[in-house]
């Protein structure tokens, strides 16, 4: 089982502001900030998702094949997350849509070019 998903940033305050409209449109809100993370989540609502300054002080990267992926509890919210993102800065890596007759997404990338997306199951 996930406990929580951290990705990179080289803007910590910039990054904050993106996830927190995206995590408040989720339901999660921050639980714990310091000078190079901030986190989201809640009691309940499954795994957490921070975003940090790399620790080891080498400049931020993009992992290439990783993606951290958004439950959402409807389309609707998938949609709204997605058209958030794009609003706060983010790109698209392919608009909201049924991938499978179970599985509706979109995918987008964060400022920092981190590969997201927000699903439903369903």
């Amino acid at each position: 089982m996930i406990g929580y998903i951290t990705v990179g940033t080289k803007d910590l305050k910039k990054a904050g502001e993106f996830y927190d409209k995206i995590c408040g449109e989720l339901g999660m809100g921050r639980f714990m900030a310091n000078e190079r993370l901030i986190a989201w989540g809640g009691r309940g609502k499954g795994a957490g998702f921070g975003v940090a300054l790399p620790y080891d002080g080498k400049p931020m990267t993009v992992g290439n094949g990783v993606m951290a992926a958004f439950g959402a509890k409807d389309k609707a919210q998938v949609d709204r997350v997605y058209k958030l993102a794009l609003s706060l800065g983010g790109t698209c890596e392919g608009p909201p849509g049924q991938r499978s007759p179970q599985f509706y997404a979109a995918y987008f990338r964060d400022p920092d070019g981190n590969k997201l997306n927000a699903f439903v199951m369903g």
